[in-house]
């Protein structure tokens, strides 16, 4: 495991110390754990662009399914003549 020093701003030193003792966890745990999960959030972030950009790109080459069949999928769910998801 490497070190790394952070300089912590007044306003955050303290909220973090009272967090630390409340939850019996360590200074160390909480902001590692802080930033795995910033990490992880922006991992999703980046995710979800690059699907969007995917998207788009059907969108512009009508590599789509009409909402008109999406929307007869979905309101058959749950009945006797459930549909078949509709396909390209």
């Amino acid at each position: 495991m490497s070190v790394t020093s952070v300089r912590l701003n007044a306003d955050i030193e303290a909220p973090l110390e009272s967090l630390a003792t409340k939850l019996q966890r360590s200074k160390n745990f909480l902001i590692n754990q802080a930033i795995r999960d910033l990490i992880a959030r922006e991992a999703m972030e980046d995710h979800r662009w690059q699907e969007t950009l995917n998207a788009l790109e059907s969108v512009k080459t009508g590599d789509i399914i009409e909402a008109d069949s999406v929307h007869q999928w979905l309101n058959s769910w749950g009945k006797p003549n459930e549909l078949p998801a509709p396909e390209k």
